[in-house]
């Protein structure tokens, strides 16, 4: 078994994508191991003794900075394991073309500044909380969507997700009790999504043909049921006194536009 040691001095994703892509055209004869951050000297010294641990081994490294990456490469040397560095060659091919000096920055290609980490985390708050799995997400939520099901509340959560905005919805179903605490929020983070009730009903049956439901679930796209789940969700936005969005015809990115715009977000 090889194993590919994908280093760098940022985060390794560039590194770990080259190596993944080289060791399936060899199918489980190799395996991948991502080695992210290696800034210093002693960081190459660690490496090293780990990579000694592995019989069959190699390096991959996208090290921009220079005297970690000589470094890495020389005690690769010493230490008869190969070091195949893959940005150092294209980077000094194209300041040779262009007649100018790089920056040599660890982690430009992908930018792992404050803004990047803000979108991957509200990210995964979207998914924890998608769809009532937990309340427990409401108080840390930039924003509730409220409305009933099939009015397009997880995928605009996701969209304004990728804005850095963590969002919760929560389904109305005549049903299911709502949670107390989400009376207690602050009302501007709450938005009740409406539609119109006949695009409604033929959303929900498109829906049901797709997946070809059973007979007993026709009454999720019935003229009555829906009507109930409007008296229904009716009731409870008038309870919350939040602002509502009617999102009939209405492309996601408009919604979200709406909510960034109230929230005050650029």
């Amino acid at each position: 078994m090889l194993t590919i040691f994908a280093v760098s001095d940022s985060i390794g994703e560039t590194a770990e994508q080259v190596a993944i892509a080289a060791a399936s055209q060899f199918k489980e004869d190799v395996e991948v191991k991502r080695v992210p951050y290696v800034k210093t000297l002693e960081d190459v010294e660690e490496l090293i003794k780990e990579v000694q641990e592995c019989k069959d081994k190699m390096v991959v490294s996208t090290i921009i900075t220079v005297n970690i990456r000589e470094y890495l490469t020389q005690k690769g040397l010493e230490n008869n394991i190969t070091v195949v560095n893959v940005l150092g060659p294209i980077i000094n091919v194209a300041s040779t073309i262009i007649n100018k000096y790089p920056d040599y920055n660890p982690g430009a290609m992908w930018k792992t500044d404050e803004v990047y980490f803000k979108r991957i985390e509200a990210m995964e708050f979207a998914m924890q909380y998608d769809d009532s799995k937990d309340y427990r997400g409401l108080k840390n939520a930039d924003v509730i969507l409220v409305g009933l099901s099939r009015t397009s509340k997880t995928p605009l959560c996701m969209y304004l997700a990728n804005k850095g905005i963590k969002a919760i919805n929560i389904p109305l179903v005549p049903e299911v009790g709502l949670p107390d605490e989400l009376f207690e929020i602050d009302r501007k983070k709450i938005f009740g999504l409406i539609i119109n009730p006949l695009q409604l009903i033929e959303i929900r049956k498109r829906r049901l043909d797709k997946f070809h439901r059973i007979p007993s679930d026709i009454d999720y796209a019935s003229d009555s049921r829906i009507l109930d789940e409007f008296d229904f969700a009716d009731k409870i936005l008038r309870r919350l006194g939040c602002k509502t969005i009617d999102v009939t015809q209405r492309a996601i990115e408009d919604t979200a536009l709406i909510i960034i715009k109230a929230l005050g977000h650029n």
